[in-house]
């Protein structure tokens, strides 16, 4: 097949015919309709339900072309493949039989035919200098372009999904292996291996640490009797330690005396006895810890060998007092020899390392065919390797290196008690509960009766497959459309999020994976925010509005500030004051939206029915619901959606209570403008009234069933402590929607394509303003001295940077005419980011990072990103499909749903105290 030849040269003026489009529907003359006919629709958008390159119809007509013409090209080279024309239709962008290297050797070779054409111009141009016109920018755009299509065609988000099921099932394999030949003792980590993040943050292998409080430490130590026996080194520890439950208390007394101390309040006995020498005095003692006998001995030979003996003789009774009793062996520190004094020269790293290996060989052969119950706490030895150089003596550490071995044997002793949150080391898997095990088997139950109409549906596809007639030859097809019914989509969405909620289970619960503390550091947190604001930048789109607020830009603004959240809490940003004031107000302009969208619906559209707010509820709260469930949280511990989910009923009841006023109804008489603002009043003076009076806020919370909702650690101060900080924003966010459709409707603003907002003077002098403003919150935000005083003013100063940022967003007309899609993207899914970070990115709810891959941190939040963002995205279109079949829009069936609903609830309240009661 000959490829078409171009037609001659237009006349000046003249559009320019030779275009690959021209050639993917026939000749020049009949392609062109078509071609500002799809032009038309790709500007149209989602509008025409065509979607750019990416939609059906014209798109894949020009899909067909492509593949026609490169065949073409293809077949006269001699490269042609069968049926690659055939297979054009597929869907496959290249538009070949393959789809890959054919389709794009293909592509190449009738790409490499075409003459560059000349641009119209106003007289005709030589031939030599067709070359330097734009035709072939243009072959180079639409080969970029089909080369993007062949990406997208084969990279997909559902590609993507699949891509991190089989990460997920490949980690999980590998870290169940790992547990199996590697133990499954976080304590044993805790004790012997880490890493130190700063110079103080010292990181366990695969666990966290909890830095215990005094009072915690009192809770814990409670009656109990500690013994630290040794020499000098061991008296430091001794002292750190006694600092952790009494910070007051001093270090003096005989450095070669047994030193004890006593706190009667919580009746805790902790001794240090001076035993600087494993001998029989030591024996006598019968509780262990470290010695220092080298330079007595001056660091003979037959010292070492004594020492063997000595060890030897006390392993029996160390593994004997072991079995009633908690016994560590703490192995010798390294010095640092060049600030050793003479009389400690003796005194080498490498004498140490031969004492430390006879006590580990001794002590852990100590008891045959079974392990030694005697813990050898080497990771002391690791600590002194990266700070001994700060010694002043080189023999004894610093205080920090001190204090962070007395807080790991904390950690080892309290953790199992206490249990705290942040504190995975030494703790098991917390037991199921009753909810936990309910849950459980509903979700299995599920994904069998998924899989069951799946099989059925595949055995029906299987019978209406075409049937060939014998007798005439040809094909006769059975076409019987199967609609899929509801209870299938229900069961098909259950079943996903029964899979991804074990996910959520592994990550968080089970100590399959591994967890760390974080560590802030300014590169952390602000380099990362640089390659989002560049991806941003750079994937940009015109809007289809250039109305202030428009659909796109507020997905962008939630999509930015989303990842800019994520990227503080991974990082531990919260420990730096200027970034938490600044991420306080980001919390803020969700709120803010919240306020300015629900006001904009009902005052624009009046639909103040049951179906609009069990939507908006359901949306918010499924995936809070049924993670409280699965995790065994309270519901308040997921504060921000009870927060907006509060906002908006509150939005609802003030608009929709009598007078209901509307748009509609204001436009005819202007005195409901004032109703309006009245109410708004009302709401103001409400929202002072529980901000001010916490006993009264206190009980309105705290009857029962709402208390079961938003109490937290057994009392509603922190459900108060949240909504008192951002109190007054949803207010603002309200009288601003108002305002500014009030503005719009009397023509105004002036919101089309490339103006400015207002006049030129007006425009400027309102961007001067915001940008003073916007520069003078984040100075004084950067000056404050504590949270305390900062949180006091947030709630009145932060609208200022908000609608700063919005008049500086909106006032230039170019500004408004375009958005990121890379921000509005993730905007869309903002609410799943949010809500999933707390279990599958971050770790024991949100205190730590999630470690899938270790020993490589960049590579593992790579990994752990792309699953969590992919895991969240696959909730949005769960909670979509389920909230069409749930929410049904008849009145009738959506109160029978409503009604199986509060019974659910009911349940779930009950089942909650029984647990409770057999908790307590």
């Amino acid at each position: 097949m000959a490829l078409p030849q171009p037609p001659p040269p237009p006349p000046a003026g003249a559009r320019d015919p030779v275009t690959p489009e021209h050639w993917a529907s026939g000749p020049p003359s009949q392609a062109q309709p078509l071609l500002r006919q799809e032009a038309k629709e790709e500007e149209e958008g989602e509008e025409t339900g065509v979607q750019g390159a990416w939609g059906t119809g014209t798109a894949e007509q020009r899909r067909r072309g492509w593949g026609e013409a490169a065949e073409s090209a293809a077949a006269e080279e001699g490269q042609a493949e069968v049926g690659g024309a055939a297979a054009a239709g597929s869907g496959s962008p290249a538009g070949g039989a393959g789809g890959g290297r054919g389709g794009w050797r293909r592509i190449l070779a009738w790409l490499q035919r075409q003459q560059p054409q000349c641009c119209p111009c106003a007289a005709p141009l030589p031939r030599s200098a067709a070359h330097c016109c734009h035709g072939g920018t243009k072959m180079a755009a639409l080969a970029y372009n089909l080369g993007k299509r062949e990406i997208n065609h084969y990279f997909s988000v559902r590609s993507a999904k699949v891509l991190a099921l089989v990460a997920v099932l490949l980690l999980a394999a590998c870290h169940l292996a790992s547990r199996r030949y590697r133990g499954n003792d976080s304590c044993e980590y805790l004790l012997s291996s880490g890493r130190f993040l700063g110079e103080k943050v010292w990181q366990p292998h695969s666990c966290m640490m909890h830095k215990y409080k005094i009072s915690e430490a009192k809770n814990c130590l409670v009656d109990k009797h500690i013994a630290f026996i040794g020499d000098s080194r061991i008296r430091q520890l001794f002292y750190s330690f006694v600092k952790i439950i009494n910070p007051q208390f001093k270090e003096e007394g005989n450095k070669h005396e047994n030193i004890p101390f006593e706190d009667k309040t919580a009746s805790v006995k902790v001794d240090f006895l001076w035993h600087p020498e494993v001998n029989g005095s030591m024996k006598q003692c019968i509780k262990v810890w470290t010695e220092w006998s080298i330079k007595i001995h001056n660091g003979s030979s037959e010292a070492l060998s004594q020492y063997k003996m000595n060890i030897t003789s006390i392993a029996p009774l160390l593994e004997k007092l072991a079995k009633t009793s908690d016994v560590y062996w703490v192995l010798q520190d390294p010095v640092y020899e060049d600030l050793l004094s003479e009389n400690r020269k003796m005194i080498t790293n490498e004498k140490i390392d031969a004492y430390n290996e006879a006590a580990v060989s001794i002590l852990n052969s100590s008891t045959r065919n079974s392990k030694s119950n005697v813990k050898m706490f080497s990771v002391s030895k690791l600590i002194a390797q990266e700070t001994i150089m700060e010694s002043l003596d080189g023999l004894h550490l610093p205080e920090s290196s001190r204090e962070t071995s007395a807080m790991i044997l904390m950690n080892v002793y309290c953790n199992k008690i206490l249990k705290p949150v942040d504190g995975s080391c030494c703790q098991p898997r917390p037991p199921l509960t009753l909810i936990q095990k309910l849950a459980a088997c509903f979700f299995t139950l599920c994904i069998i009766g998924y899989l069951i109409f799946y099989i059925i549906h595949r055995n029906a596809h299987r019978k209406n497959k075409p049937c060939t007639d014998l007798e005439s030859g040809e094909e006769k097809k059975n076409i019987i459309n199967t609609p899929v019914s509801s209870l299938e989509i229900l069961l098909q969405s259950f079943c996903k999020l029964g899979l991804i909620m074990a996910y959520f289970y592994m990550c968080d619960r089970a100590n399959l994976f591994m967890k760390e503390n974080k560590f802030y550091t300014h590169s952390s947190f602000f380099i990362p925010i640089i390659y989002i604001l560049v991806l941003g930048v750079f994937y940009n789109e015109n809007t289809k509005e250039t109305k202030v607020l428009n659909r796109e830009q507020t997905d962008e603004w939630k999509g930015w500030m989303q990842l800019v959240i994520l990227i503080y809490h991974i990082s531990g940003a919260s420990t730096f004051l200027p970034v938490y004031m600044h991420i306080r107000v980001l919390v803020a302009a969700y709120l803010f939206q919240t306020g300015y969208g629900h006001f904009s619906y009902f005052w624009i559209k009046g639909d103040f029915g049951i179906h609009r707010v069990c939507q908006v509820l359901f949306r918010l709260n499924f995936l809070v619901v049924v993670l409280c469930i699965v995790m065994d949280r309270p519901y308040q511990f997921y504060y921000f959606v009870p927060l907006v989910t509060v906002w908006f009923m509150v939005i609802y009841v003030t608009l929709a209570l009598w007078p209901q006023i509307i748009q509609k109804k204001a436009n005819g008489n202007c005195f409901w403008h004032f109703g309006l603002l009245l109410k708004l009043g009302f709401l103001l003076l409400f929202i002072c009234f529980l901000a001010y009076s916490q006993g009264a806020f206190e009980k309105i919370f705290s009857l029962w069933p709402l208390s079961k909702c938003f109490e937290l650690k057994g009392n509603v101060y922190e459900w108060w402590f949240r909504w008192r900080l951002d109190r007054y924003v949803v207010f603002h966010g309200m009288l601003f929607a108002f305002i500014y459709l009030a503005l719009q409707k009397r023509q105004i603003l002036s919101e089309g394509k490339g103006e400015p907002l207002f006049s030129n003077k007006i425009s400027n002098f309102l961007l001067f303003i915001s940008v003073v403003s916007f520069l003078t919150y984040s100075i004084w935000a950067s000056s404050c001295k504590n949270k305390a005083e900062c949180n006091e003013l947030h709630p009145s100063v932060s609208v200022v940077q908000i609608l700063a940022f919005i008049l500086i967003r909106n006032i230039p007309g170019y500004a408004r005419s375009v958005y990121s899609s890379f921000f509005a993207w993730f905007g869309k899914i903002s609410l799943e980011l949010f809500i999933c970070q707390y279990h599958i990115w971050l770790a024991a709810d949100t205190r730590g990072i999630l470690v899938l891959i270790p020993g490589n941190p960049m590579l593992n939040i790579i990994v752990s990103t792309f699953i969590f963002v992919c895991v969240a995205h696959e909730i949005s279109q769960i909670t979509n499909d389920l909230a069409q079949i749930i929410i049904p829009k008849d009145n009738s069936s959506l109160l029978k749903r409503l009604a199986c609903i509060a019974a659910f609830f009911c349940g779930l309240l009950i089942l909650s105290s029984i647990q409770d009661k057999s908790k307590h």
